[in-house]
């Protein structure tokens, strides 16, 4: 059985048995039934196709928004902004990808010798409930507009969602089961993985689950992009304009309720302005108003479940037990829901909880540097590697430390996001791979050389 639950309240919203195999081997069946028709098209042919999911996606945004703040608590303005970006990164592929997909030309000994990029077949989606809608869109638009087909094993606290996700599919009018969901738990991936239909892997979620995903599709030999955890560093050099770094910093840890990511977690201040910083962080993160997600009012939300608050409550105790200075929160908030005060520590040291472990809800963690070079030492000393962010008034000397920084994307005076015209992926614990862009466009196709005769002497 798969619940559907409103976090912020603790109501039940809806229940699902979950598919049984002989539903998933339908499902399947069908799937790479529809995706080889679909390959068969040109792209030319798929193009239409995008746009109508955009529009199916703007038509209905408010219903959409409205059912992912229901599940998972993010404020609606959020939500709205979310469901978007979805139809923008659709939008962005119908446009782009008859370039981005064009054969590429390469001088050589033959006659004429180029790269093109073939669908691979069945993708399977393994996708997280932070961002309901756009962690499944931004790999379905790539995925689809490659010649791919998709199978969502979506989490297992947003089934509608889920649901609704296939529906926009089917209301924008692509082939019956060339998207399609599967309700499941985790114990059912591994054997998605293995089945022959399915021929690649693309996973967001836990560095622990992603290590498991890997290792199932490496047996398998089957290709994966993993997006996994993170401990973004936030760095603030002594010459940065500080109040404007400091509003960004608040919306980059507190949007979505902290629970992102790529959310900025640690914040990597130069003493000579880690006092304005923190005044003005704490003075601005006053200003949150955690409520009802479905309110117009509230900024903050709940957390998507009670343990996920439970879990971040005891990273915060224990940092403050550890010597963390707590300026302001640090407790679940009374009453129903999975709510937790938005929560700011100073005086922060790379070895305490806060700053070690990805916290993933409300808590801002702030750590004190005397000079660059220390400042990107303790950046670099967390074993993820996903985003950061510089601020600096010396933008070459940000362009240089950008270099340094062990992460998959560096904002240099803005806060990291995910954007349909850029790669997106991480280093180290934080994956491989890269969604959007070009390169996210080339992952699941087969990269092939076609080389024609006779050669040239």
């Amino acid at each position: 059985m798969i619940t559907s639950f409103n976090p912020a309240t603790g109501e039940t919203l809806a229940t699902f048995e979950s598919h049984d195999d002989a539903h998933l081997d339908k499902t399947l069946a069908q799937a790479d039934r529809a995706q080889k028709q679909w390959a068969a098209l040109s792209l030319s042919e798929r193009l239409p196709y995008l746009l109508a999911v955009a529009k199916t996606l703007r038509r209905n945004k408010e219903a959409l928004a409205r059912l992912i703040t229901l599940e998972m608590g993010k404020p609606l303005s959020e939500a709205i902004g979310e469901v978007e970006k979805c139809a923008w990164n659709f939008e962005y592929y119908a446009q782009s990808a008859p370039q981005l997909l064009d054969d590429l030309v390469i001088p050589s000994a033959a006659t004429d010798s180029r790269v093109v990029y073939d669908p691979l077949g069945l993708i399977l989606a393994v996708m997280p409930w932070n961002y309901p809608f756009w962690q499944v869109m931004r790999a379905a638009a790539p995925v689809l507009v490659s010649g791919n087909g998709l199978v969502l094993k979506h989490a297992s606290n947003v089934p509608q969602c889920a649901l609704a996700l296939e529906d926009v599919f089917k209301e924008a009018g692509l082939p019956a089961g060339l998207f399609s969901t599967v309700l499941v738990g985790a114990a059912k991936v591994p054997a998605l993985i293995k089945d022959p239909r399915i021929a690649a892997v693309t996973f967001t979620g836990s560095t622990p689950a992603g290590r498991d995903i890997a290792a199932t599709a490496a047996h398998a030999l089957k290709k994966q992009v993993l997006e996994l955890g993170g401990s973004d560093p936030f760095i603030v050099l002594a010459d940065a304009d500080v109040q404007t770094a400091a509003t960004v910093a608040v919306k980059a840890r507190f949007q979505n309720t902290g629970q992102s990511c790529i959310a900025a977690k640690r914040f990597i201040v130069d003493a000579a302005v880690a006092d304005q910083f923190v005044e003005a962080f704490c003075d601005i993160t006053r200003q949150l108003v955690v409520g009802d997600p479905l309110l117009a009012t509230s900024t903050q939300g709940s957390m998507a479940r009670l343990n996920l608050r439970d879990e971040l409550h005891a990273q915060v105790q224990a940092s403050v037990r550890e010597g963390a200075r707590l300026l302001m929160g640090g407790n679940p908030i009374a009453g129903p829901g999975a709510f937790y005060e938005p929560t700011v520590f100073d005086h922060v040291l790379p070895s305490m909880t806060v700053a070690r472990e990805e916290t993933f809800g409300p808590a801002a963690a702030i750590l004190r540097v005397h000079n660059t070079e220390e400042a990107i030492r303790i950046a670099n000393d967390s074993p993820f590697g996903l985003g950061a962010a510089v601020w600096t008034q010396d933008i070459d000397l940000g362009h240089r430390l950008a270099h340094q920084i062990q992460a998959g994307a560096v904002f240099i005076n803005g806060m990291v996001a995910s954007d349909p015209r850029l790669p997106f992926g991480g280093s180290k614990a934080s994956g491989y791979g890269r969604e959007l862009g070009m390169l996210g466009l080339h992952e699941f196709t087969n990269i092939k050389t076609v080389w024609r005769g006779p050669a040239r002497t």
